[in-house]
């Protein structure tokens, strides 16, 4: 079976290049944070006309406070700066409290919907997030291990731009990615009530707290264990080959399946850009291999994919036992040559 993410694997055979983040056009169109580019340098003390909505961004994607009791100005104020560093800070960015353009072309591309800040990394400090990361209270499914989930296609939520036998193939090898590198497997059923995942497209709100805001925005979020749900947003280009990637405004649908298959299984969002667990995904790119930050991160749940590392270990051992069977044979041969000619 191919498999790319066991971490034995990575550092066996690509441990320079198991990252691969392929550009496909360098002609970016973003869609619905477009507008936040006119707050590019806009200094502290500040009052701009529209900035609370960028407050909203940055407040719904959990760096700044969801207190009620507080209005959201227009007022770039100390604690809009304290907001915008800590987003530079888990986004991988300088901090410097600044809008600036490096900070602002991450703000307005396209990203997964689920918020960064609900996140706990693994010594359980939100303030200091350093690589992956779990969900908050680190959920898990919690089976013997090794673990088999259940996938399922929502068939009244599917998009008439792909058939489901396009849409198949991508969750297939992105799930065996994840497999591959730890102790569970998946399988997909036709039994949507029964199955542990499920997956479908879906507009604007949609009845949960997560409503999609339309192309080149939000374009997926999940939910962790053990609910199970996959929402992709159905008003994106999705892209299932090369081809309709290089459209504009296209997103590559296996990039964002294995990104929120991360989140259903537990995992939270990286500050590593190269990982797929990294909120962001610029339109027209590819991100599919995992990254060593993905697989130390699904390793830390689950623990590495044991089946395929004894298997190695017992393949190693037997060609190592065949080795030394075939060097005691011929040393037996030459044993009883020697003794032939001796008796000669």
């Amino acid at each position: 079976m191919y498999n790319v993410f066991s971490l034995i694997f990575l550092l066996a055979l690509v441990p320079a290049n198991s990252i691969r983040l392929t550009e496909i056009t360098s002609d970016q169109n973003y869609g619905t944070w477009q507008k936040f580019t006119r707050f590019v340098d806009t200094e502290k003390g500040s009052q701009v006309k529209g900035l609370s909505d960028l407050k909203v961004y940055l407040q719904f994607f959990g760096y700044l406070s969801n207190d009620p009791t507080k209005n959201l100005t227009d007022l770039y104020d100390e604690e809009m700066e304290s907001a915008v560093s800590a987003y530079q800070k888990n986004m991988g960015l300088p901090v410097s409290g600044e809008l600036d353009n490096d900070t602002m072309n991450l703000i307005i591309a396209p990203r997964c919907g689920n918020p960064d800040k609900i996140i706990v990394s693994t010594n359980n400090s939100i303030a200091s997030i350093l690589h992956y990361s779990f969900l908050k209270n680190t959920p898990m499914w919690k089976r013997q291990i090794p673990i088999t989930l259940k996938y399922a296609f929502s068939p009244d939520h599917m998009i008439p731009e792909l058939s489901v036998s396009e849409i198949r193939p991508v969750f297939e090898r992105a799930f065996e990615r994840w497999s591959s590198a730890t102790s569970i497997n998946f399988a997909e059923t036709d039994d949507l009530r029964h199955a542990d995942i499920s997956i479908g497209f879906y507009t604007g709100n949609h009845g949960d707290t997560l409503p999609f805001d339309g192309p080149l925005g939000m374009t997926a979020h999940a939910y962790p264990p053990e609910t199970g749900i996959i929402h992709l947003d159905g008003a994106e280009i999705w892209a299932v080959d090369s081809e309709k990637l290089k459209l504009k405004r296209a997103v590559d649908l296996e990039s964002v399946a294995l990104h929120e298959i991360g989140h259903v299984l537990g995992l939270g969002h990286s500050t590593i850009n190269e990982a797929v667990m990294y909120p962001t995904l610029i339109s027209g790119t590819r991100k599919v291999e995992l990254s060593v930050d993905d697989v130390e991160g699904i390793q830390g749940l689950y623990g590495s994919n044991r089946s395929k590392h004894d298997f190695q270990n017992s393949s190693w051992s037997t060609l190592q036992g065949l080795r030394r069977s075939s060097g005691s044979s011929m040393i037996l041969g030459i044993m009883v040559f020697l003794v032939y000619l001796r008796l000669l």
